[in-house]
Order: structure tokens, then C-alpha cells, then sequence
């Protein structure tokens, strides 16, 4: 297993706080059935799995930092235009 380091993880976030935050939000996704971003997941927990998903860089999406409500009051809004 390869080793996640803080130090990577913080070159694609804004700093230790952001880090933390966007790190518990993928690793509950993960948790709850999302797929990973990686191609090889070692059997790793879903919290190491979102720590070396944000120090390989891989969550550049901003949709990625964004709340569950915050994506669902999108989703409702964007559902109401069309009808």
C-alpha cells in the first residue's frame, strides 16, 4: 500500500481545514457506494481511498467540495425550471 502523506494531499487543497473537510465529505461518499477515482484500490478504508484520490489529484471538480444538500437544492432548482 502506498503511503498518503499530508504534505500531498494539502498541494490540491486550500489548506489543512478545506483538506479535512473535503476528505470526510468523499470519504463518506465513498462509503455510501460512490466509486473511487482510482484504478487500484488495495482494499484501503473509504477514508484512505479519498486521502489518495485528493493527493493523486483527482478531485479538481468543484462539484466535489460542495455539500449533499447543496448538490440536492441544485438538482430541485434546476428541476423546477423545466417544468
Amino acid at each position: 500500500m502506498a503511503r498518503v502523506t499530508v504534505e500531498d494531499c494539502l498541494e490540491h487543497t486550500e489548506g489543512a481545514f478545506s483538506l479535512v473537510k473535503l476528505a470526510a465529505s468523499r470519504a463518506r461518499r465513498i462509503a455510501n457506494g460512490s466509486e473511487t477515482l482510482l484504478e487500484d484500490e488495495e482494499n484501503d478504508k473509504p477514508t484512505v481511498l479519498a486521502l489518495r484520490e485528493i493527493a493523486e489529484g483527482h478531485l479538481d471538480n468543484p462539484d466535489f467540495h460542495k455539500t449533499d444538500s447543496d448538490l440536492e437544492k441544485e438538482l430541485a432548482e434546476e428541476l423546477a425550471k423545466t417544468d
